[in-house]
């Protein structure tokens, strides 16, 4: 089983343990996250922040 690569240079969308989408923008993962959030509010989401190596839950 391949493991995903984590992204160098943008942000991504981690729910439930695994990488889903990335995005340019930290706002653009935020509003992403957000509408998986009101739609599934049981899953956990994160934001990943390749940059600083940072998640952010939501």
């Amino acid at each position: 089983m391949a493991t995903p690569e984590l992204p160098v240079s943008c942000y991504a969308l981690e729910v439930d343990g695994r990488l889903k989408a990335e995005f340019a923008t930290r706002d653009g993962a935020r509003a992403g996250g957000a509408e998986l959030k009101k739609r599934f509010p049981t899953l956990q989401i994160k934001i990943y922040d390749a940059q600083t190596n940072v998640r952010e839950e939501i």
